[in-house]
């Protein structure tokens, strides 16, 4: 077994969500899933098929996030995984809920905007995604100042109350 570290590419720091189904009508469904839980969402999604073909399959509403989608997925050459780029003002937070909900999603990895590293063992059969690296490592501890910091920008994105 080698373990290889695949930088995913992100040039203009959008959000991404990462993660793993097990058919190929997952395409099909996370599109309908994303179209459905945002009116007017911009996104890209791929999908690395994981027997017959093996194809990395896409779809989207943005052309230029559906390339983005397919050059990482095909980087990470991982079955069954999928990666979906989320167009600029749209949060995988008002998407999540509906991806997780798609009978054939397993698991997700990452949700982030982050530089993300995705950590893959690779075998004479093929590949798999063991884990995410997602942005950089704890600098500090969150003193009364954060937290108030924290606090304050959940409630100006309107996400607290």
């Amino acid at each position: 077994m080698e373990l290889k570290t695949i930088a995913i590419e992100n040039p203009n720091e959008l959000n991404l969500i990462l993660g793993q189904s097990h058919f190929i009508k997952t395409v099909e469904d996370l599109h309908e899933a994303l179209v459905t839980a945002v009116p007017g969402i911009k996104f890209g999604l791929a999908f690395c098929e994981a027997s017959g073909h093996a194809l990395v399959r896409a779809s989207g509403t943005d052309d230029a996030l559906i390339e983005l989608a397919k050059q990482n997925a095909f980087a990470l050459g991982a079955g069954h995984s999928f990666v979906v780029f989320l167009g600029a003002g749209f949060f995988p937070i008002n998407v999540l809920h509906a991806i997780k909900n798609v009978p054939e999603v397993v698991n997700i990895f990452c949700a982030t905007a982050n530089p993300a590293q995705v950590i893959v063992a690779e075998t004479e059969q093929g590949r798999g995604i063991l884990g995410v690296i997602d942005g950089v490592r704890s600098k500090g501890l969150e003193d009364a100042s954060g937290v108030a910091w924290r606090k304050g920008l959940l409630r100006k994105f309107g996400y607290k109350f």
